[in-house]
């Protein structure tokens, strides 16, 4: 990489996009050539802009935060992605890192922080940084099973008794997705039915036991 290197922000909040641009101007590390308010314009951006960074809000308006990294990880493999979030728990440092982000802030660090993960992302796109990253892992891995926020949706509509068309209708998807998102259930939890997958469920702490 020759020159200054280069950074775009995908946020849909104008005035986070601007104290970002500030901070970044102020430090002089990054030259911000682009903004994006939504996820869509976000990867169209980048691929014209061809950024060494991305600053990646999870919460946007037409997606989430972690389908953008994905598509964008698929098709900038040199890209530093670093995601920005106002929800920083276990559950979401996971997503980011499988996602193929490089680095994972809260949006309540300070801003030396951020900008120290853009370099990170800029300088190891293919690496992974984020605060207690060890203690998310070992939890994660005393937990054994991570279930997307979908698939929470989806096991806890199945604990309540409906069928695959309620479930679907709810979520507002297909049946055909709401199949896929009930056979990952039943391999996540290591389940050959519905009634095999609720015991397993209360029992790794994924629903409320029952009285």
């Amino acid at each position: 990489m020759s020159g200054t290197p280069t950074v775009v922000l995908i946020d849909d909040h104008e005035l986070i996009r601007q104290g970002l641009r500030r901070h970044f101007e102020r430090d002089g590390s990054f030259d911000v050539v682009g903004e994006a308010s939504s996820g869509a314009e976000g990867e169209r951006i980048v691929r014209e802009l061809l950024p060494h960074v991305a600053i990646v809000d999870l919460g946007l308006p037409d997606k989430n935060g972690l389908e953008v990294t994905r598509v964008l990880r698929q098709e900038h493999p040199e890209l530093g992605i670093v995601i920005l979030t106002m929800y920083a728990g276990d559950e979401q440092v996971m997503g980011a890192l499988q996602a193929g982000a490089s680095a994972f802030i809260p949006k309540s660090a300070p801003a030396n922080e951020v900008i120290a993960a853009a370099k990170h992302a800029a300088a190891a796109p293919g690496t992974f940084s984020a605060a207690d990253l060890a203690g998310v892992m070992r939890r994660a891995s005393e937990q054994k099973v991570l279930l997307t926020p979908r698939e929470k949706d989806v096991l806890l509509l199945l604990a309540e008794g409906h069928a695959v068309a309620a479930i679907a209708k709810r979520l507002y998807i297909s049946p055909s997705t709401t199949k896929s998102h009930i056979a990952r259930l039943y391999e996540k939890l290591e389940a050959g039915n519905r009634a095999q997958a609720m015991v397993n469920a209360m029992r790794l702490g994924l629903l409320p036991r029952s009285e």
